[in-house]
């Protein structure tokens, strides 16, 4: 069990407004949930407020374990956003939080709880935060071998609170739903159609993706084989990625990249009847929300960031650089260019037959 420096005992009977600062990233904060469901399984009957930035609130607005959500708007950087973290500042002491969960490891989410004057606050001892924390958990090299899931569990566990392992599950707001239909309504797309989503993009960097064209390939593939449609996933950033494989399949595709919110992509995969992703945000989405999944793992570690769940296939070669955790590759990228569109599409037609 992991180690807390800081002997304070907090009383939980006392403690009546909670604030967690969420990460920043959706693929974190995916997996972040089953500890964010623990801590209202240890607090019932306290309030939670999730602090995060706007990309990644819908994650949790109506989630059945936040009351409140809190938008943190400031841009990256150091020195940018000063006027939001007074506003942020002064909106954590208005709320009189008496207990403060970090998620995120950064020194920022320890200092904005600390000058909002919440009483105890709680996250790894990363970042040179220790001194701004109440209660910090040692990140020992044991915590660093488990999967992400377990690691933000482990923040509860060395309290010595409940935090049982578990799977993230996605909760989709009724009216985003409601928009993800009409969506595919208005392109033509009504029930009864088998729906395949590719997500071949990744923000992290280009060593998470698999080539486009070979997106393109199980696109075309399962179109002509399988009667499907293709809907490709992505944010604005990712728009090149998608057009790409876009232009490179022989039958079109519905290109949703950059045309919808979190909220609206998730409702529009809760949808699909088979997600292929890059290790992604959309991946832990897609699997999160049980959609029959296949991930395409090259530089980083699918035994730390793999979608969890019964439903969910990793395809990787297991090649001596990889996991090398790098934004870009150094080489010649083997780990993904060494996968070639059969082997996915191998693993495609094995999952819909485990499924149906």
């Amino acid at each position: 069990m992991p180690r807390v420096s800081g002997k304070k005992h907090i009383d939980k009977s006392m403690i009546k407004r909670i604030l967690i600062r969420a990460t920043n990233w959706v693929g974190d904060g995916v997996m972040s949930l089953p500890a964010l469901e623990a801590v209202k399984g240890n607090f019932p009957s306290s309030s939670i407020t999730v602090l995060a930035k706007p990309w990644v609130l819908p994650l949790f607005q109506d989630h059945p374990a936040v009351d409140h959500v809190m938008p943190f708007e400031k841009g990256e950087g150091a020195f940018t956003g000063l006027s939001e973290m007074f506003r942020v500042i002064k909106s954590i002491r208005r709320r009189r939080f008496d207990l403060a969960i970090l998620f995120q490891n950064a020194f920022e989410a320890a200092l904005l709880t600390c000058l909002g004057g919440v009483r105890f606050r709680l996250g790894y001892n990363t970042d040179g935060r220790g001194l701004l924390l109440t209660h910090g958990v040692i990140r020992d090299n044991e915590v660093l071998k488990v999967h992400q899931v377990e690691y933000y569990l482990s923040i509860l566990r060395g309290m010595g609170w409940e935090a049982e392992s578990r799977n993230p599950s996605v909760h989709v707001r009724e009216k985003d739903l409601e928009k993800a239909v009409n969506l595919l309504a208005s392109e033509g797309i009504r029930d009864g159609g088998y729906l395949i989503g590719l997500g071949p993009g990744a923000i992290f960097g280009e060593s998470k993706r698999w080539p486009p064209d070979r997106f393109a390939q199980i696109g075309d593939r399962a179109i002509e084989k399988w009667d499907a449609r293709i809907l490709l996933f992505g944010s604005a950033k990712e728009r090149d990625i998608c057009e790409g494989v876009s232009r490179g399949m022989r039958h079109t595709p519905l290109n949703l990249c950059g045309r919808t919110s979190l909220g609206q992509a998730m409702g529009l995969v809760s949808l699909c009847h088979l997600f292929v992703t890059n290790d992604s945000g959309l991946m832990h989405i897609s699997g999160a929300l049980d959609v029959p999944t296949v991930a395409i793992f090259g530089s980083t570690n699918p035994d730390a960031t793999g979608p969890r769940g019964s439903r969910g296939r990793i395809v990787r070669h297991k090649v001596e650089c990889a996991p090398c955790l790098k934004s870009v590759c150094p080489t010649d990228h083997r780990c993904m260019l060494s996968i070639k569109s059969e082997e996915v599409w191998e693993v495609m037609e094995e999952l819909r037959g485990e499924i149906e």
